[in-house]
């Protein structure tokens, strides 16, 4: 037991970059400032690509991103760390419901945010009880466990870049064969960095890859005069310092039975990792579990309040975790600060808004891929047997109702691909899961 809500965080000077630091450890003043630089960084390229995606602006989404977190931290009293960024798991509910097209910004924009709300109190209610049942009994989180083992929560993972792959297909073809090619090149450049470069580099592949295929762009539309050049006149003209622009949310039916339910893929992030951070340093952080679910979905509630998008916990940070073995919390603190100083600056916006169209259906391509493939990757990690029959059609049915796009309608209330997939695959499990007591196996 603990006698205080935040830890201490005794001071430790590392010897070798072999040395762990532990959450409730804490690092010097300098040594602080840049590994929370760094975790900007490295949460930097898809925390900006997400709403640029959406037609969110990224301004507000950085700025969100840092308060996110520092919600996150509150409630999870500083013994979780973690730093929360747009979540990609919002993307095709926020375009079936705005008919968003991919290009500047996103004029139903409201419909989205109460919506997002909606999620982000869903999720709160859901980390509530997760930590009701943990404070009385400490295994809060068995019964999600049991409702989302991994064939269900790869499954539904994998379902979201399914569900996106025509839009990222159509906004990689852009408007003509040049555009196209430089969503290919775009592609190139990340899979470069991903594959032939070493070290933080090849951590930061999204952002790396970007900046590169942004660099070649204009040489070829710029410099060259082929296709459209990349405009700077935004920059030019843009404020160092000043307001992002918020937006007012806007409560439908249709949207939230759309978007809510990707409540429980939050619930699946957040859950692995929370299971991911434990394994890297030790410590047992399943008591945290519905504190964090809490914060998750408050910190989602207020970005959408204000027009920004939905949060979640980021793996990009856990990888710098895992590569400096530097798990200080007070670093995400340091974070969040500096994420929330460049949200105030209008020049920065301007730059993200400068980013070609073809560079950013490249970069769809390769993470709502990524995202794909993920859920692909719960399966291999957690030995999912699927030579058991109800496995097996979990899996093939819910990937189908995504890619498919299968919606239901029931008066005002629908579900789109994305929805009827995650529930589908949670209700089938719950179905077709042989008792134990049988000992069924499927041949």
């Amino acid at each position: 037991m603990t006698d205080s809500y935040f830890p201490r965080w005794r001071y430790v000077r590392p010897s070798s970059s072999a040395d762990t630091v532990l959450p409730d450890e804490r690092l010097g003043g300098w040594q602080n400032l840049a590994m929370g630089a760094q975790h900007v960084v490295a949460m930097f390229g898809s925390t900006i690509l997400a709403p640029l995606l959406m037609g969110f602006d990224p301004n507000l989404a950085i700025l969100m991103s840092g308060i996110g977190t520092l919600i996150f931290f509150v409630f999870v009293g500083g013994r979780v760390p973690s730093y929360l960024g747009s979540s990609f798991a919002f993307i095709g509910g926020v375009i079936a419901v705005t008919g968003y097209s991919g290009a500047g910004s996103n004029p139903n924009i409201g419909v989205a945010l109460g919506a997002i709300i909606v999620c982000g109190l869903v999720y709160t209610l859901i980390g509530l009880v997760v930590w009701f049942m943990s404070a009385r009994s400490g295994s809060g989180a068995d019964w999600i466990n049991r409702l989302m083992p991994p064939v269900v929560t790869g499954a539904i993972v994998a379902v979201i870049g399914l569900n996106l792959a025509p839009t990222a297909a159509k906004g990689a073809m852009g408007g003509s064969t040049f555009d196209a090619l430089m969503a290919l090149m775009t592609v190139l450049c990340v899979g470069g960095v991903a594959v032939y470069a070493r070290g933080m580099v090849q951590r930061l592949l999204i952002l790396v890859g970007l900046l590169l295929a942004c660099v070649l762009y204009g040489i070829f539309t710029n410099g060259l005069g082929w296709g459209e050049p990349i405009d700077f006149s935004g920059i030019n003209t843009a404020a160092w310092l000043g307001m992002p622009g918020f937006h007012t949310p806007v409560f439908q039916p249709h949207a939230m039975s759309v978007i809510v339910p990707v409540a429980i893929i939050l619930v699946a992030e957040n859950l692995g990792h929370i299971k991911a951070v434990s394994a890297m340093t030790g410590q047992d952080l399943d008591r945290y579990l519905g504190r964090a679910f809490a914060g998750d979905g408050v910190a989602t509630m207020v970005s959408g309040a204000v027009g920004g998008t939905g949060v979640t916990t980021y793996a990009e940070n856990i990888g710098v975790m895992a590569a400096t073995r530097i798990y200080s919390t007070l670093v995400f603190v340091i974070a969040a600060l500096i994420a929330i100083l460049l949200g105030f600056s209008p020049k920065f916006g301007a730059l993200i808004q400068a980013i070609p169209g073809p560079v950013l259906g490249g970069m769809s391509i390769v993470v709502f891929g990524l995202i794909t493939i993920a859920g692909a990757r719960i399966w291999v990690v957690n030995q999912v047997d699927f030579s058991r029959n109800e496995n097996l059609i979990v899996a093939a049915v819910t990937l189908i109702l995504g890619a498919g796009n299968f919606s239901l309608s029931f008066g005002t209330f629908q579900l789109d691909g994305i929805g009827t997939a995650t529930f589908g695959a949670i209700l089938l499990y719950a179905l077709l899961r042989p008792r134990q007591s049988k000992g069924l196996h499927s041949a």
